[in-house]
């Protein structure tokens, strides 16, 4: 428990010398660096020097209020506050919690309770941050047989989530805008043994480059024109949970260099700082572009794309993933029904033509936007999408309980004949490589027997299969 709180910053305002005394050797022992202060004006000069991730103050001092420091943004934003109030200060207590102190202790109190208080009013301004920087909830995740690779893939990972518990190695998830990413970082998180702790989503693509340090990283006051205040940043704000850091790239390369040293020391300092501020976070990492060419390139830097990946998943854009597009869409639409409260409508038989013959470029999101559009303005007993193009070659009732996308409507046999033998052998590689060469698994995707994948499997597979 109190290894989240070692190395961080603690003002402890208290006028009763030996209280104060007790108070900061156990912090020390906590690991915490305590500043001392016995008066309001003491506290003050600490403060404009000092950059406090907790404060502890009591109320009643030789020269006013503790309270007072809650006032005029004396103590900054980000300082997780505990009131020390004598026995009956209920009303001093509620009224410091009306200025913004995070939690109190009704003196005298066992120090054995500090580092629980103190940690519950930490993670109180933690939860701020987050809520301040927006944190959106994604729907449940559908794999289906598409995904079956991603999900034996992501059920490993989770398996060593719980098992490490603590130094979670980072995962980077690629893919196209729009195949769930973010859905994916979230379905980590709230499997793993960090889900009760902050999920931080990062846009890094907006944010301004002149503010993205701080907004990673935070501020002392006056670190820059705009500083008047100290500011916790998204690392610490994700601390103990998980910090998603999508499309990484877009960050240049003196801030990628500064996020690797984060993420190897978990440690960061903040902008206009001299003290480390320990983050224990797990990152994910996201790019819709391939971070090795832009390491090729120059534009990624090779070292952190190197300690990125050693957990990878790969998203497969909308239109690989055949038939279980119809499947996500009748899902969607259930959802987007009861949310905008309309009936429940059924695709058309066109609908579904339209929606496993369209290429959908922006993925899943232009899927969902296209449902919703659906949802609410067609008027219609059933979706047809009118939207979407009708696909050149009709899709047979055959076609739709197949894989809808995987034949080119534009294709044509060519003159010299077509091989069917290949084309059945290309088929049967496909599955065994979707289905991480499972031969059950593969024959269920082929509508076939065990025998007939195995007959036709590659001669190495087949030869190391046999010797076993």
């Amino acid at each position: 428990m109190t290894s989240e709180l070692a190395g961080l910053q603690i003002l402890v305002l208290e006028d009763e010398p030996i209280l104060r005394r007790q108070l900061v050797a156990h912090l020390d022992r906590l690991g915490l660096e305590a500043s001392p202060a016995e008066s309001v004006a003491v506290a003050r000069k600490c403060i404009s020097e000092t950059s406090f991730a907790l404060a502890l103050i009591d109320v009643n001092l030789p020269d006013g209020k503790g309270t007072d420091l809650l006032k005029g943004g004396i103590l900054p934003p980000d300082t997780a506050v505990v009131v020390m109030t004598a026995e009956g200060g209920i009303a001093a207590a509620v009224e410091s919690m009306q200025l913004g102190a995070a939690d109190y202790l009704a003196k005298p109190f066992d120090l054995l309770e500090l580092p629980l208080v103190l940690r519950r009013a930490l993670k109180t301004k933690q939860t701020a941050r987050v809520e301040e920087h927006g944190r959106k909830q994604g729907p449940d995740f559908f794999f289906g047989d598409s995904l079956a690779v991603v999900e034996r893939l992501l059920q490993k990972i989770i398996a060593a989530d719980h098992r490490l518990e603590n130094n979670l190695p980072p995962v980077l998830i690629s893919g196209e805008t729009g195949t769930g990413k973010t859905t994916i970082a979230k379905w980590i998180h709230e499997n793993g043994p960090r889900k009760k702790a902050p999920f931080v989503d990062v846009n890094c693509s907006a944010i301004p480059d002149q503010l993205a340090e701080s907004e990673l990283f935070g501020n002392e006051r006056g670190a820059f024109t705009d500083a008047k205040t100290a500011r916790m940043g998204l690392f610490e704000a994700a601390r103990d949970g998980t910090l998603f850091l999508d499309e990484l790239p877009s960050l240049s390369l003196p801030l990628q260099a500064k996020v690797l040293k984060a993420i190897e020391s978990q440690r960061i300092r903040r902008v206009g700082g001299t003290k480390e501020v320990i983050v224990d976070v797990r990152i994910i990492a996201a790019a819709n572009t391939d971070l090795s060419k832009l390491v090729e390139q120059q534009l990624f830097r090779a070292d952190l794309f190197h300690r990125l990946d050693v957990l990878r998943i790969v998203m497969p854009p909308l239109r690989d993933r055949g038939n279980d597009v119809l499947t996500l869409a009748e899902q969607t639409i259930q959802r987007l029904s009861k949310r905008h409260r309309v009936p429940l409508k059924e695709i058309s038989i066109v609908g579904k033509q339209r929606v496993l013959g369209y290429r959908w470029p922006g993925n899943v999101r232009e899927l969902q936007h296209e449902l919703e559009r659906a949802v609410i303005f067609d008027d219609n007993d059933t979706l047809d999408f009118p939207n979407l193009p009708v696909p050149e070659v009709p899709i047979s009732e055959t076609m739709q309980r197949m894989d809808g996308t995987w034949l080119n409507p534009a294709f044509a046999f060519p003159e010299q004949g077509f091989n069917l033998e290949e084309a059945i052998q290309l088929l049967v590689n496909r599955a065994l490589a979707q289905t991480g060469e499972n031969v059950s698994a593969a024959a269920r995707l082929l509508g076939v027997s065990r025998d007939y994948v195995r007959y036709r499997m590659p001669a190495p597979q087949q030869n190391a299969s046999s010797a076993q």
